[in-house]
């Protein structure tokens, strides 16, 4: 391994958007103990990005997005390989953890609740990735105004607010002031028809996000049409997977940004 990513680490994890910070500023995760007498090689933190956990041959990774903790550790001089992974087991089990998947040779995943492990010990030493699944924000919400505006002079709007669980397409309902905005545009101009144009960003197999854009994109007609009575024939879903996005999905804040519910004119 080297004291960078290793190849299993930009495997599992598409190679995380920062690169690793010296050892000096690493911490141990308060979830787990470090084995005894082990050092850092680097370690890498964000509030927000996407880890992906193995869960077997033949399985797809699980894709986990929240608060993201990454460390590579060095094994002390004389632990093997097999005292690294009997040690770190259980550690984790004692602590309530369960075994999602156990490919030998310390290569495993465990979860409890929304934080989801994975370790992976060899070269002298062991690398811990930790991904706490947390909702995603947003601060700001569009304005009937600001969509209309963008409607006026680009044909489309991006409709700050409106929210989805990862890999779900139900709208949370933290969207409702989105929403509300989004209903007021309509109801200004009795004329006005829109699709509805969901996008996500470029981490998964391509069919899956391109499903999910187009469910998200109906979910959102759903609720306008059930919830607020906006007539069907005014909306129209569409889903456009990552095939148009507004900047570079090489970061979290990127990826953020390009998972988004757009406004298009008819």
């Amino acid at each position: 391994m080297k004291a960078a990513h290793s190849l299993f680490a930009c495997l599992a994890l598409s190679c995380l958007s920062a690169p690793l910070s010296f050892a000096q500023t690493c911490k141990d995760s308060p979830l787990i103990p470090k084995f005894p007498g082990s050092t850092y090689r680097g370690c890498n933190d964000s509030k927000d990005d996407i880890g992906k956990f193995p869960m077997g041959d033949g399985k797809p990774m699980k894709q986990v997005e929240g608060e993201l903790h990454f460390v590579a550790y060095r094994a002390p001089d004389g632990s093997s390989d097999a005292q690294l992974t009997r040690n770190l087991m259980t550690a984790l089990k004692t602590a309530g953890y369960t075994v999602d998947w156990d490919g030998g040779h310390g290569n495993f995943t465990v979860h409890r609740g929304k934080t989801w492990i994975h370790e992976q010990v060899g070269s002298g030493g062991y690398e811990q990735t930790i991904v706490i699944e947390q909702a995603l924000t947003q601060d700001m919400v569009a304005t009937a105004a600001d969509l209309s505006t963008g409607l006026g002079a680009n044909g489309h709007a991006v409709v700050n607010g409106i929210l989805f669980d990862t890999a779900k397409s139900d709208v949370k309902p933290e969207s409702s002031a989105a929403l509300d905005e989004v209903v007021k545009l309509l109801q200004q101009d009795a004329k006005l028809k829109l699709y509805v144009v969901g996008h996500t960003d470029n981490v998964g197999p391509l069919a899956a996000n391109m499903e999910l854009s187009k469910q998200r994109a109906a979910s959102v007609v759903k609720e306008l049409t059930t919830k607020y009575g906006i007539a069907g024939d005014r909306l129209a879903p569409f889903g456009d997977g990552p095939y148009a996005p507004v900047t570079s999905n090489d970061s979290a804040d990127g990826r953020t940004l390009n998972r988004r519910v757009e406004l298009v004119k008819q």
